[in-house]
């Protein structure tokens, strides 16, 4: 079996990145958006495959059964910085109980740097040293941006969590969709969490560099195990201070962005 090594990090203007990434940078730059585009943005694994499965299944649920068991999601919805073509996703904005999540990604995802053990990856997620930088770059600059523009929709992990039908009304509204009650109702039981990790199109058990076995793509899709997995490796009172100040600031899951600017 062919050994799988992994890539390394470099600055690649001002932010930490591969090559797996960077390499495709000309298409993303000469990318046009249409009118009637959407985009879905988040930082890594920060509900990232929940809103697009939810979008997708908004749009296209009607399509029949084929395109739901044989397409994978990220082919239905793909990914910007990797392909360069519409309806599609740029990490952006971040909730904190990511950074756990993150963990665990790299860990399982041989396409990603090696993270090292949890005390020196959490040192290097909260200095930005991580594929798509800081977090707080991030949020920062798109909630500035989002003070001047109205087609930028805010959708919280949380928030869906603990009141998924109003959220779903909320980003429908948003959308100019106007689903029917059963509709809502089909989506809504395709979404959840155990649906979704048993769904080979959306747990990613079809991407090779993945190892399910080290840790699976989707894990708990809960909002409140990060603070006992922090807790057990934090190394001071000062990480503990600047994570909890984190998680106040960072409870945003995605945008969802109807016209690309």
């Amino acid at each position: 079996m062919e050994v799988l090594h992994r890539p390394q990090l470099f600055d690649f203007h001002g932010v930490s990145m591969t090559n797996a990434f960077t390499d495709n940078w000309d298409n993303v730059q000469n990318f046009k958006a249409r009118p009637d585009d959407i985009l879905i943005a988040t930082y890594p694994k920060a509900g990232t495959t929940w809103v697009s499965y939810i979008i997708d299944l908004l749009y296209f649920g009607h399509m029949g059964p084929d395109r739901q068991t044989s397409i994978p999601l990220y082919d239905r919805v793909p990914f910007l910085e990797l392909y360069g073509k519409s309806c599609a996703h740029i990490p952006v904005s971040i909730i904190q109980h990511n950074a756990v999540s993150y963990f665990h990604f790299e860990r399982m995802n041989g396409g990603m740097p090696e993270p090292g053990d949890w005390s020196t990856f959490l040192q290097d997620f909260m200095a930005g040293k991580k594929v798509f930088g800081s977090w707080y770059d991030h949020v920062n600059g798109w909630w500035e941006k989002k003070q001047t523009h109205s087609n930028f929709h805010y959708m919280f992990y949380e928030d869906l969590i603990e009141d998924y039908e109003k959220e779903i009304d909320r980003l429908c509204s948003f959308l100019g969709l106007s689903p029917s009650v059963e509709e809502k109702e089909r989506v809504r039981a395709s979404v959840t969490f155990d649906s979704m990790k048993q769904n080979k199109m959306t747990n990613y058990s079809t991407v090779p560099v993945m190892n399910q076995e080290v840790s699976p793509f989707m894990r708990k899709g809960t909002t409140s195990c990060w603070a006992t997995f922090v807790s057990q490796y934090l190394l001071s009172p000062v990480v503990l201070i600047k994570y909890t100040f984190f998680y106040t600031l960072s409870r945003l899951a995605a945008f969802v962005i109807r016209t690309v600017i």
